[in-house]
């Protein structure tokens, strides 16, 4: 477990589920497809690694899947942390 001494604010995403729309700001122009967690279920069902769903499609299942969304999600100013990086983690806390 990394240790850095970083106060974050948590956001519970299966109790406060993020809307499609929060979810879109959220991304903005990054690319999408690098928030969807590889590991969920519903990702390796769809086969969605071959076959990608649309913006609007991966926006509307990552509201209704929380599960499907990659996380760590860690934001500081600016920069974004998606998944854990732990080098990037200690960089974003300095």
């Amino acid at each position: 477990m990394l240790e850095i001494g970083a106060e974050l604010d948590e956001h519970d995403l299966g109790r406060n589920r993020l809307t499609a729309e929060q979810l879109d700001a959220l991304i903005g122009t990054r690319n999408y497809i690098d928030f969807l967690n590889t590991r969920n279920d519903l990702y390796r069902e769809r086969k969605m690694k071959e076959n990608p769903p649309t913006r609007d499609e991966a926006l509307r299942l990552m509201a209704k899947e929380p599960n499907l969304i990659r996380r760590p999600i860690v934001i500081r100013g600016g920069q974004m942390i998606l998944g854990y990086d732990e080098e990037g983690l200690r960089k974003l806390a300095k």
